[in-house]
């Protein structure tokens, strides 16, 4: 459900979702989205004057996100010779004046193929929809594989999901059947993604971290602990 609080600094938009929590959960998400999660019993009212009390400190998370996002997309030229890390590899950059824009990669370079070569959004926009692409394609196909495991439990084919998170590599919403995951696992080796796509697919299962839920991820994944390890260590 998204709401919207009129404040004093400006207009919050934020996406208010019913969970079984003991209080009032707002959080500023890096893809400069407000998330609030609040029990059935809980007035809207109460949850809007939450909001409307922490616009400051909305505001000024907001502000840091899109800051970092451009510092981010500034220190890179997107220039011939530049690393750009996808499934675990540093990969070189090559670009080439073409006027069919495409992306190819042969495992050493990753090749942008674009009208104007000096144009920095026209380059940053290429890459970044390629990753994203590859992306969803790998993990799609990873789902499809691991979904068996959880059919036979009665586990319908969840809803997947895309967006860019700070503080998580993915969420498992079991209520609404929907598994999300953060476009920064790109990077990530191909085994930690899968990884994270067992330990998501787990929680349709066992909701929380409980010793079940770990126990069920151990039968489905024995090494989950050492993936889990590298993509911390980013390796």
């Amino acid at each position: 459900m998204i709401r919207i609080v009129e404040t004093d600094l400006g207009q919050i938009s934020y996406n208010l979702e019913r969970k079984d929590v003991k209080n009032i959960n707002l959080r500023v998400r890096a893809d400069l989205t407000v998330y609030v999660s609040a029990a059935k019993s809980v007035p809207v009212k109460k949850i809007d004057e939450l909001v409307f009390n922490r616009a400051n400190y909305i505001f000024k998370a907001l502000a840091e996100f899109k800051k970092s996002a451009e510092h981010k997309n500034a220190t890179k030229q997107f220039v011939d010779g530049e690393s750009v890390e996808f499934l675990g590899h540093n990969l070189r950059l090559k670009v080439v004046q073409d006027m069919n824009r495409h992306v190819e990669c042969d495992g050493s370079f990753v090749t942008l193929f674009v009208k104007d070569p000096k144009n920095y959004l026209e380059k940053c926009n290429l890459l970044n929809r390629w990753l994203r692409a590859e992306f969803k394609k790998l993990i799609e196909e990873i789902c499809i594989a691991y979904y068996p495991k959880f059919k036979k439990y009665g586990v319908e084919y969840p809803k997947i999901q895309f967006r860019t998170m700070i503080s998580r590599w993915g969420s498992c919403q079991k209520k609404s059947n929907s598994l999300t995951f953060n476009t920064a696992l790109v990077a990530a080796p191909r085994s930690s993604i899968e990884y994270v796509v067992m330990h998501e697919f787990t929680h349709l299962l066992h909701p929380n971290h409980s010793k079940k839920f770990y126990q069920q991820l151990s039968t489905f994944m024995p090494d989950w602990e050492e993936r889990k390890k590298r993509l911390e260590e980013g390796r």
